[in-house]
């Protein structure tokens, strides 16, 4: 395999690969996925187009370089989409600002000239082109049709409409990328602008060899060297741009991770807390197959993927319910249960914040057991954590400990009440 059938085997990968990861949202019917999916595919097809199995399969057809046509159309398309996604994006920001404006009025143009220029394409491809030479002639589409107009107003047409699209993109994503506050999105977007910047390149120097050649026919070395320097500006282009896009896409799956991590580790808790309390799970934990030794396998695979969108979802959801048991276990157990579970804690040897997540994991492990005591006033509770990104690391902390408490930790808190001075006032 040559390089350069290595760089299009690699860029191919990577689109096909980011169609992929992107499928299952395009098939919940969000828009702008669909338009991003849309486009890779497009460019991906195009692409095949270039590798000999590509040309083999449109070969049988009998069109001398009708493979080139169909990758230019589809690129056409693939180009056409992704401004629709661009505009997408974009205009949440603000309609009325300049650059927004700028892009929308392209993104209109360019989906009504995208048809255009796909019929003139087709039209000078087969009324202007001289679509007897073969590949015996050159190896290149343009040194086949070297010294013919057809070829300066075919690729014209093509690498204006490219370089045009090219250029809004790059300029919405570098200064997306100048605003961003994460470095991985920063990073991403700006290889995403310059990837753009090249293609605009790119076009610039196709267009002008095109009309170097139509004056002045080049020699079979420069023609080799022009496709060699326009192709590996392609290619830089291209993978800059997918490489680029990987990166908020990549920090996504990775939040995805944590949050199926951290909702993995809450959910002998969560599963708990909410069978004991009735009515505060919106979706009630799986009782799949009670009583077999699979079943709490079973069951905590289906809670970690059922009912919710995200990973994320069910996490906050996880969190939420966790909390409002905690507030109807507080109303019901002993006023002085959190100082006996603090004073376990801390004769077990933990300090500090271990002893407060111990302490929080005893008293849910012993306030279950009064779930169906009459309710009154909350008990005195103490946890830690007062916002959602301090809450989660906090939670999984008492649940690693609830996972490991003594099941007769009930039991055990109780030995610790304190035996009344008075007993006759006590029962009183």
């Amino acid at each position: 395999m040559s390089v350069s059938d290595a760089f299009v085997s690699l860029i191919i990968g990577l689109l096909l690969l980011q169609a992929a990861v992107r499928l299952p949202v395009v098939l919940r019917g969000q828009r702008r996925e669909r338009s991003l999916w849309g486009a890779f595919g497009a460019f991906a097809f195009a692409w095949w187009l270039r590798t000999d199995a590509g040309r083999a399969v449109i070969g049988p057809l009998g069109v001398n370089d009708l493979p080139t046509l169909l990758k230019h159309t589809l690129a056409i398309i693939g180009i056409c989409v992704l401004l629709t996604y661009v505009a997408d994006v974009y205009q949440d920001e603000d309609a009325t600002a300049r650059h927004i404006k700028i892009t929308s009025l392209v993104h209109r143009v360019a989906a009504r000239a995208s048809l255009a220029t796909i019929v003139c394409l087709a039209v000078v491809f087969f009324l202007a082109l001289d679509r007897s030479k073969t590949a015996s002639d050159s190896p290149y589409f343009m040194g086949r049709h070297i010294g013919e107009p057809g070829l300066a107003l075919y690729l014209g047409l093509f690498n204006a409409y490219t370089a045009a699209a090219a250029a809004v993109c790059a300029y919405q994503w570098g200064r997306a990328a100048r605003l961003a506050h994460r470095t991985s999105l920063r990073i991403g977007l700006t290889m995403m602008a310059a990837g753009m910047t090249l293609m605009v390149l790119y076009a610039a120097l196709r267009t002008a060899y095109v009309a170097a050649i139509t004056l002045h026919p080049a020699t079979a070395t420069a023609e080799g060297a022009q496709e060699h320097v326009t192709d590996l500006v392609l290619y830089t282009a291209f993978l800059l741009w997918l490489l680029g896009s990987t990166m908020p896409a990549t920090h996504a799956l990775a939040a995805r991770a944590r949050a199926l991590k951290a909702v993995v580790g809450l959910h002998s808790l969560w599963r708990d807390l909410v069978l004991t309390v009735d009515g505060i799970a919106l979706h009630q934990p799986s009782r799949l197959l009670d009583g077999h030794r699979a079943a709490t396998i079973i069951n905590t695979l289906h809670d970690v993927v059922a009912h919710d969108a995200t990973s994320q979802i069910r996490l906050g959801r996880y969190v939420t319910e966790i909390r409002d048991v905690t507030h109807e276990l507080r109303r019901r157990a002993p006023s002085d249960l959190f100082q006996r579970a603090r004073r376990l804690a801390e004769a077990e040897g933990r300090t500090a914040q271990d002893a407060d997540a111990a302490a929080e994991a005893y008293w849910l492990k012993a306030a279950l057991a009064t779930a169906d005591a009459p309710a009154g006033v909350p008990a005195a509770f103490h946890t830690a954590g007062d916002d959602f990104a301090s809450e989660v690391p906090w939670l999984l902390r008492v649940a690693r400990v609830y996972r490991q408490a003594s099941p007769h930790t009930g039991a055990i808190l109780d030995a610790l009440a304190p035996t009344p001075i008075y007993p006759a006032i006590a029962e009183v």
